[in-house]
């Protein structure tokens, strides 16, 4: 009886066990789940894409990270400036002057490159240095001081940035906080291997081989070699300082200017006329162009200097200049110089009042009746040039007769100009070497642009060198009228001195 028990409590304990093994094995298995190795086996099996999806959302992180809070304002100098470290693979740093252009230096190789914005120059601080040149002696110091500073500002928050960044990123993709942890110390290793990169190759001497763009590439011919300037800094001091005033007044004249916003869908003129044939007015030229978004522009004549063929190679430069050229002969072009335009790409020569629409505003123009590149040929006075007037009025009126009016005429000498008044609403010259406006007897406006070129071989006969010259004409899409203008002079030969000035024709005063 007793054995019976035994062998039945047995029976019992081992049907139990197997019960309760099959029931643990049951609970192990989920639903739905099919045959395989786990997730975590599975990223084990191939690790190398397991690296390669953490690094990514790192460096995506980072990024992001540095875009919306990686940016530092730091007073340095007279300036205001704004600080950034952008993802690069070149490294170095690039300084944006608006509108006058940048200029980038190889400071230090790195993933990573530092921009700084000058946003504006303190009026303050900048006529402090112009009251005091001396000053200017301790000038570097205190910029190195402010640089200093700035950089170890940006530092912190840059490193702030990309940690933040890596880290809501990974914490946003894995849904793990470890990995999301992890992935913020792999952005801050990152960025803390860039900057002992960038420390590494730091390179003070680059300052002196600076790379201009934009107007800022005639800075060496106008204030002298970077290194002539660091060994003589005392010779350039009051030169720095005029040069501090005149960025200054630039500032002060831009953010003043009459009210007027250009839409989108403006078109802009560049007036351009009487380059004599300086190479300087073509970056110049392709500056504004770029600058200015430009969709048309319009030479009133004397490119050229003697007129030869031998110069006409002066003018390969006009169909990359970023937008349609279109130009009139002056006293100083050839015939043989209006042909070699003739055979360029993109340019619109307009002679005889030959008309063309360009950039949805129509053209009208007449080349110079007389040739007279030198003293040696004796012009024929107005009564050729009021002849040459008389033929450009004569086309603009078939023009309208046709149903095709003419926006704007060109001439080159203003003369010519003025006997269009009344068959036209605006009509461009050049030919005297300075600007004029003038709305004439019968409502047509005449505008007479100065030497774009600064009067090109001429410009060390007078006391004083000429300014380069050129206007921004801003005309409205459907009525194809005048809206505002900007005049824009820069100094001359050897002069450092830029100003803009807006206008705006009565009717568009506020």
């Amino acid at each position: 009886m007793v054995r019976a028990r035994v062998a039945a409590t047995a029976t019992v304990r081992r049907t139990a066990g197997r019960a309760g093994r099959a029931l643990r094995a049951l609970a192990r298995r989920r639903p739905g789940r099919r045959k395989g190795p786990v997730p975590e086996l599975a990223a084990r099996q191939n690790p190398y894409a397991r690296a390669l999806g953490l690094l990514c959302v790192v460096l995506l992180g980072a990024w992001l990270g540095l875009l919306v809070v990686g940016n530092v304002r730091v007073p340095v100098g007279p300036m205001n400036t704004t600080m950034t470290l952008r993802p690069s693979l070149t490294g170095g740093t690039k300084i944006n002057i608006a509108p006058l252009g940048a200029l980038e230096l190889r400071s230090h190789q790195a993933p990573l490159r530092l921009d700084v914005d000058v946003d504006q120059l303190d009026p303050e601080r900048s006529q402090a240095l112009v009251d005091h040149p001396e000053r200017l002696s301790g000038l570097q110091d205190e910029v190195a001081q402010d640089v200093e500073h700035g950089a170890l500002d940006l530092a912190v928050r840059s490193c702030i940035a990309v940690v933040a960044g890596a880290t809501a990123l990974g914490l946003a993709v894995y849904r793990r906080p470890r990995r999301a942890l992890a992935a913020g110390g792999l952005a801050l290793a990152l960025l803390a291997a860039s900057g002992t990169s960038a420390f590494a190759t730091w390179n003070p001497e680059s300052v002196l081989e600076p790379k201009y763009s934009g107007l800022l590439s005639s800075a060496p011919s106008l204030v002298g070699d970077a290194r002539s300037i660091v060994s003589e800094f005392d010779v350039y001091q009051e030169e720095l300082a005029r040069l501090v005033t005149n960025v200054t007044k630039l500032y002060d004249v831009t953010s003043t200017l009459p009210v007027y916003q250009p839409d989108p869908t403006t078109i802009r003129v560049l007036h351009v006329s009487d380059i004599h044939l300086n190479p300087a007015s073509w970056k110049i030229i392709a500056s504004l162009v770029e600058q200015y978004a430009i969709d048309v522009i319009v030479d009133s004549g004397d490119t050229m200097d003697h007129g030869s063929a031998a110069e006409n190679g002066f003018l390969d430069p006009i169909p990359d200049l970023g937008a349609p050229y279109v130009w009139v002969r002056g006293n100083h072009d050839s015939r043989e110089t209006q042909r070699y335009l003739e055979g360029l790409k993109n340019v619109h020569v307009l002679d005889d009042g030959r008309a063309a629409t360009v950039a949805g505003l129509r053209f009208a123009g007449i080349g110079d009746p007389q040739f007279t590149p030198d003293r040696s040929a004796a012009r024929g006075g107005d009564a050729a040039e009021g002849l040459a007037g008389a033929r450009l009025a004569s086309a603009l009126r078939d023009q309208r007769a046709a149903g095709t009016p003419v926006d704007i005429a060109v001439a080159h000498e203003p003369s010519a100009a003025r006997v269009t008044d009344g068959e036209v609403p605006l009509v461009l010259a050049g030919h005297v070497h300075h600007e004029e406006t003038e709305v004439m007897k019968y409502g047509t406006r005449l505008r007479v642009e100065g030497s774009t070129g600064g009067s090109g071989l001429r410009a060390v006969e007078g006391r004083y060198p000429d300014p380069i010259e050129a206007s921004v004409l801003y005309f409205g899409r459907d009525t194809r009228r005048l809206q505002a203008w900007d005049e824009i002079k820069l100094g001359g030969l050897g002069l450092t001195t830029a100003e803009i000035s807006r206008h705006l024709p009565e009717g568009n005063r506020p």
